[in-house]
């Protein structure tokens, strides 16, 4: 099969998925299982700690000892279990261990992902990243579109199965003929013996690492609480879908250009971009608490998720060699998508129950700290151009 469409299938299938979890599960939990906005936010922004253990430990060792493919295959196999358990349970424990069980399966399969284009693209047998990768956005757009009419018919209850269902899908898929070399296991050389710590050797690692998380944490209190606000700005229940996939459209649309329209940028110029967008995006839903102006500040995820991420992926491909590549997947999936995330997750429910609009403003901490970052980042990137033409 075509290395492009192989990985832009494995986007899609993966992000179908997403597309359920990410925007309605704290919600399902809420509402399915009768349990508060508290502890819905306690096993969530637990979860997020177990994820960030099992990308940040288990992925890289475990990438180490067996092939991209391999891996795709039993995470996704070990989420389908986790989904079934999630069946019979009621209680806050049994949903807090159920929980934690999923988390160490289903979000490694993003760093898996992102690690397999990586290799791909540095081996040339994927040219663009971006042009896979929106795949991934349009199947996260058809989740929610579908989703959001059943669930105006049947209620919340189908978020389960649909979930469910969806992960079905991505398990058979991912026994597809995959490249070569994916399907390789990788060699016990020096460099993928090195540790994480040899990360954060590498030039700017560490402050390009702290932009991004900081970048991404500013998305906590919108994945958690977002499907919770539309209802409290009184969104039509059948049109909160469509809502929230405004911001996987801009997403789309960005990563549909962004080979095209911004490979001449460097990644500082983009994470500050990025920022700028991220700010003006949770001013604009504080300020301004109704539907119209939430659905236009929804374009922004362009900049605030998209760009983020685009811009890292760039500096990984021209900074990290392929076997340090996974080790810096799964140091981004952990700080970045999982423990700073849970961190601002209880953050952002605290503010959310005193006033819902504060659990939006107060991601402006984070995205502030990460514009003048990037702009210093900027900088050196300027500088060091300079001293390379002289």
């Amino acid at each position: 099969m075509n290395t492009h469409r192989w990985m832009s299938m494995q986007f899609f299938s993966f992000f179908m998925t997403w597309g359920i979890f990410l925007p309605y599960w704290t919600g399902w939990i809420i509402h399915a299982k009768g349990i508060t906005v508290p502890q819905a936010s306690l096993i969530m922004s637990l979860g997020l700690v177990a994820r960030g253990l099992s990308t940040l430990f288990a992925f890289p060792y475990l990438s180490g000892k067996f092939s991209s493919k391999t891996l795709l295959n039993g995470a996704g196999i070990g989420t389908l279990i986790a989904i079934l358990f999630y069946i019979p349970s009621g209680s806050f424990n049994s949903l807090l261990i159920v929980t934690l069980v999923f988390h160490f399966f289903y979000p490694a399969l993003m760093p898996t992902l992102d690690s397999a284009a990586g290799v791909l693209v540095q081996s040339n047998e994927l040219r663009h990243y971006g042009k896979s990768r929106q795949w991934g956005s349009i199947g996260f757009i058809l989740a929610g579109m579908i989703l959001s009419v059943f669930t105006g018919m049947l209620g919340d209850k189908v978020i389960l199965w649909a979930f469910l269902l969806g992960t079905v899908v991505l398990v058979c898929l991912g026994f597809m003929r995959a490249p070569v070399i994916l399907s390789k296991k990788p060699p016990a050389d020096k460099i993928q013996k090195g540790g994480i710590l040899k990360l954060f050797h590498i030039k700017h690692f560490s402050l390009v690492l702290i932009i991004v998380i900081l970048l991404q944490a500013a998305h906590a209190s919108y994945y958690n609480y977002g499907y919770l606000f539309l209802q409290e700005i009184h969104a039509p229940k059948y049109l909160i879908g469509a809502i929230i996939n405004i911001a996987v459209v801009a997403e789309i649309i960005f990563f549909s250009i962004a080979d095209r329209k911004f490979h001449k940028f460097s990644a500082g110029s983009l994470l500050a971009l990025a920022a700028l967008g991220s700010t003006v995006r949770w001013i604009l839903v504080f300020a301004f608490p109704n539907v119209i102006i939430f659905c236009i500040a929804q374009t922004l995820h362009a900049c605030s998720f998209a760009m983020g991420h685009y811009a890292f992926m760039k500096y990984l491909i021209k900074n990290i060699s392929p076997a340090q590549i996974p080790k810096a997947q799964g140091i981004y999936s952990a700080l970045a998508l999982s423990w700073s995330t849970a961190v601002f997750t209880i953050f952002g429910g605290y503010l959310y129950e005193i006033e819902p609009r504060y659990a939006f403003i107060g991601m402006i901490v984070c995205t502030i700290p990460a514009m003048v970052l990037a702009l210093v980042y900027r900088k050196l990137e300027v500088r060091k151009e300079i001293v390379v033409s002289i």
